[in-house]
């Protein structure tokens, strides 16, 4: 756009309404070729309408390059976003140059809030280098293939998730143990191979023992198994979560010597090691790393008083099953311990990664990794936006800033989404549009207001005022919610026009708004709604005016109003039916709360 004298053109109006709106800029405010100084930017996230669209800080900002010239190279020092190898190869072709090092250093983002004069320092992971010329010991292909080896790695650790889901290890325990259940692990306990492990027991002295135990054995077996409650803790390093599964069982055997069966009462444990299983060409997932049973978990007891017959006999079957015991945990029932969590991963899944409707459309999860911290499970995920087509509109896998994800305490689980996910399901449910409204018709009372407030400034423009008078409200941009730890706000720059009759073709004038609104989280049911309560006219600017010049602040309680009574009832009809928290439901918490943080909305269960 080209810039005329006393007025500020930078950019379209999405990005700087604020100034499109100010007719009486000065070039030297405007940031860019006219600014001596550059832009300043505010430190916290904040509507991209609402931002100076000048030049960046020193520091390199996510996904953004500083290139320097030094002799014979070019030093070039960046985050790690996913486009930082293209724009690698930009700068080296642009360039001309052969050698393009990526220094081990970290880079500093230094942002200065608007208005405060406060310099704000984000300090960004550290990069690698390497070098396309030849080197010693290292031909130029074999440096290029280990630095977009290093660049690939790079990049996939350093990902920003999306949205974060960790489940404590009350979720784990209960969900683990409804996988045995539906794997009938006690049918599995009760099936064990006791006498028939003893008969097998190799030569020797436990040999011999088999021999003259086993002549007064009948039948020997598990007669009823139980798994109590299972127990999830970390491992030393927090890097592994350990599950301990207790069993308790009875087993029976009968002997020619009495007519009663002996009963014994055996208590032992299995012990499983999770981990994360990264290997190369497959997705990382978790898995059951090791599983065992231990002998000092093994206590076996008598049930019942027995005679000084049967005492030494079931003295020799106890130290018999001593030792085979833990092996047939392990041989037996380990094999369905990691059948049963694997099934309880992919379910995880499913859950974690089913669409969640929006009008139109849906929102969809993809998981970016998962990882354990403590004993915690935590899915990393990204996520999409699916048009009614079926189409992704919008992807948000790894997007800008660094989630922030807080030990999980006593909740039993909790969900993370970053700002700029709400905000497009937002934008999908509010897109820019236009309100035509007959006021003198619909808003009696606006419109006599309305025509006084004109009045009081200009009276023959006011007298043009007709019945069919019109107001044309149009939303420049999808409303930008603005979070914060103890708030969330709505912003919006809306264009209001005001003709004097609904056959004008030209209004008498142009508003340019910047409305502020608060937004409420709640629940409704087993559904997400968000709504705006009240709205205030922060600025307003006058973009165009057919009548005389006037000073647009005259006009903010009556525009206000008219805000107020057109725009926001239909917002928040569209906001109404909100979203289905699928993923919170089929873990079993229908009902959560709401919270905010700096840069995120936080879904936890109502009770626990």
């Amino acid at each position: 756009m080209q810039a005329r004298r006393g007025t500020c053109h930078v950019g379209s109006v999405h990005s700087s309404s604020w100034l499109l709106f100010s007719p009486l800029a000065h070039e030297s405010d405007c940031p860019g070729p006219w600014s001596s100084s550059p832009a300043t930017y505010p430190s916290q996230p904040g509507p991209s309408h609402l931002q100076s669209p000048g030049s960046r800080s020193p520091g390199a900002a996510p996904g953004r390059a500083v290139v320097h010239q030094e002799p014979q190279i070019f030093t070039l020092e960046t985050s790690v976003r996913p486009e930082t190898a293209a724009h690698v190869r930009g700068v080296a072709s642009r360039a001309g140059r052969q050698d393009i090092r990526l220094r081990p250093s970290v880079v500093a983002q230094e942002r200065t809030a608007v208005g405060t004069g406060h310099r704000h320092t984000q300090v960004l992971p550290p990069t690698t280098y390497c070098s396309t010329k030849p080197r010693k010991m290292a031909g130029p292909w074999a440096c290029a293939l280990l630095c977009g080896l290093l660049a690939a790695t790079l990049v996939e650790a350093t990902l920003s998730p999306t949205a974060v889901l960790s489940l404590g290890p009350e979720v784990i325990r209960e969900r683990l143990t409804q996988e045995l259940e539906k794997h009938n692990a006690t049918v599995i306990l009760q099936q064990l191979p006791l006498l028939s492990t003893m008969q097998n027991q190799p030569a020797g002295l436990l040999g011999s023992l088999v021999n003259s135990v086993m002549s007064y054995i009948v039948w020997l077996k598990v007669t009823s198994a139980n798994i109590r409650q299972l127990q999830v803790y970390p491992s030393e390093d927090y890097q592994e979560l350990m599950v301990t599964i207790p069993l308790d069982m009875v087993a029976g055997f009968n002997t020619p010597l009495i007519k009663t069966i002996v009963q014994m009462h055996m208590e032992t444990e299995a012990q499983a090691v999770i981990q994360v299983q990264a290997s190369k060409g497959t997705p990382t997932r978790l898995i059951v790393s090791d599983c065992s049973s231990s002998h000092r978990s093994l206590r076996i007891s008598l049930l019942n008083k027995l005679s000084f017959l049967v005492n030494p006999l079931a003295k020799k079957v106890t130290d018999l099953l001593m030792p085979a015991l833990p092996d047939m945990v392990r041989e037996e029932l380990c094999p369905v311990i990691e059948a049963a969590f694997d099934d309880m991963y992919a379910d995880l899944l499913r859950l974690v990664t089913a669409p969640v409707a929006l009008n139109p459309g849906s929102l969809q999860f993809d998981l970016l990794s998962p990882a354990i911290d403590g004993d915690v499970i935590q899915f990393n995920l990204v996520a999409s936006l699916v048009n009614s087509e079926g189409k992704v509109s919008k992807w948000f896998n790894g997007s800008a800033g660094f989630l922030t994800v807080p030990t999980l305490d006593s909740i039993p689980v909790r969900l993370i989404v970053k700002y700029d996910l709400v905000n497009a399901a937002v934008a999908s449910l509010l897109p820019p549009e236009e309100f035509l409204v007959l006021l003198d018709y619909v808003l009696p009372k606006l419109a006599r207001q309305l025509k006084s407030s004109i009045s009081a400034f200009n009276a023959k423009a006011a007298s043009q005022l007709e019945a069919t008078q019109m107001v044309k409200i149009r939303t420049q941009k999808s409303p930008e919610i603005l979070l914060s730890q103890d708030e969330a706000r709505v912003a919006q720059v809306i264009q209001l026009e005001v003709f004097a009759t609904e056959k004008a073709h030209h209004p008498l004038f142009t508003l340019g708004i910047e409305a502020f609104s608060e937004a409420l989280f709640y629940n409704s049911g087993d559904r997400f709604v968000l709504s705006f309560k009240g709205i205030s006219s922060d600025r307003i600017h006058l973009m165009n005016s057919g009548i005389q010049l006037f000073n647009p602040e005259l006009l903010k309680d009556v525009v206000t109003d008219i805000l107020a009574a057109v725009l926001l009832p239909t917002q928040n009809g569209k906001l109404r039916p909100g979203l289905t928290m699928s993923m919170m439901k089929a873990l079993g918490f229908p009902e959560v709360v709401w919270s905010l943080t700096k840069n995120a909305l936080v879904v936890t269960p109502v009770s626990w």
